[in-house]
């Protein structure tokens, strides 16, 4: 049974229900998913009825994609996150206080100390043995550079420590990725299809990190990981590079466009081209204004208060949330 306790965007049903709002008449904006997803081709009748096999040449796929050496083909990068932690020794992990919420509990069931993660240090404290960071962060958008990555990654390697590098968001902008990088030793970086391509509904996702890891993670997860169906998806988006340009250059304009419409309104914004995030004491109020909107976005109430909003999509989309805003604002 999954972890009633954390909350998670895309929970429709359970606004529509909160606010008796038909869940047909609702825009989501709370997951930071891209709105206008890659276009699956038909799937091949077989893909539906054989298993899946793993030679069938999607790991290599996934490898030449993100410039990675290796890839494993996991149920979403959230199949890692959950399994990973139980491959390593117990020793205390560094989180950040606000970042995607399964990191910790994920640790901690396996029997690892968590502490504070503090991401503006150049350094980390001595007393870390494993760091599990989100580049770009989710939700404050915070990004990392290489160098910094690295030398963090140097600094655990010395203990025999381990970086575990979650990239769910990179694909728009990769230029901080250290996927090039996991042929070493303690470098484990996890991509998922869900957001750039919009495909999160068929729950796929790599993990890229040397052989010997990646044999222990497939022997743990067991066979039959990805479906069929879900492969066949994959390898269109990751051969398709026009869509992968055309929609690269339109969210880092649509990006730029939410960012401004929110800031219009005085509001400190932290965006990526597929979110936006503020935190402000307001944001309860807001969410609950925008939700009367039929618009549900992301409240995190924790630590300080803040909202996630992810990009409309069509036209009339924007216009909406733009109307929504306003109100919500004033």
């Amino acid at each position: 049974m999954a972890d009633t306790n954390i909350k998670h965007g895309g929970n429709l049903r359970e606004a529509a229900r909160r606010y008796d709002i038909a869940l047909e008449d609702w825009l989501d904006l709370s997951t930071g998913i891209n709105p206008l997803g890659y276009p699956v081709p038909p799937v091949p009748p077989d893909a539906w009825r054989r298993l899946p096999e793993e030679d069938d040449g999607l790991a290599a796929c996934a490898a030449q994609y993100y410039g990675a050496s290796f890839a494993l083909p996991v149920a979403g990068s959230q199949a890692a996150i959950r399994a990973i932690p139980s491959l390593l020794k117990p020793g205390v992990a560094g989180v950040a206080p606000l970042t995607y919420g399964e990191y910790a509990p994920a640790l901690a069931r396996a029997g690892h100390r968590i502490v504070a993660l503090d991401i503006a240090k150049n350094d980390l404290p001595e007393t870390l043995d494993y760091v599990i960071v989100a580049n770009p962060n989710n939700p404050t958008a915070a990004r990392l550079s290489r160098e910094t990555l690295l030398r963090w990654h140097a600094q655990l390697t010395q203990r025999g420590g381990t970086l575990i590098v979650d990239e769910a968001f990179a694909d728009v902008d990769p230029s901080a990725s250290l996927a090039d990088q996991t042929t070493r030793d303690g470098l484990i970086v996890l991509r998922s299809v869900g957001k750039f391509f919009g495909l999160a509904g068929i729950r796929a996702g790599f993990v890229l990190a040397a052989p010997e890891l990646l044999n222990a993670l497939a022997s743990a997860l067991g066979a039959w990981t990805v479906s069929g169906p879900a492969r066949h998806a994959v390898m269109a988006a990751f051969a398709d590079h026009e869509w992968q340009n055309e929609t690269r250059e339109r969210l880092h304009e649509d990006g730029a466009r939410l960012a401004a419409i929110i800031a219009r309104y005085g509001f400190d914004v932290h965006s990526t081209p597929l979110f936006s995030w503020i935190p402000t004491p307001r944001a309860a109020s807001l969410q609950h204004a925008l939700a009367q909107h039929g618009i549900w976005t992301r409240l995190f109430d924790t630590n300080e208060p803040s909202l996630r909003i992810g990009l409309p999509g069509a036209q009339g989309e924007w216009a909406r949330f733009e109307r929504a805003w306003a109100d919500a604002c004033a």
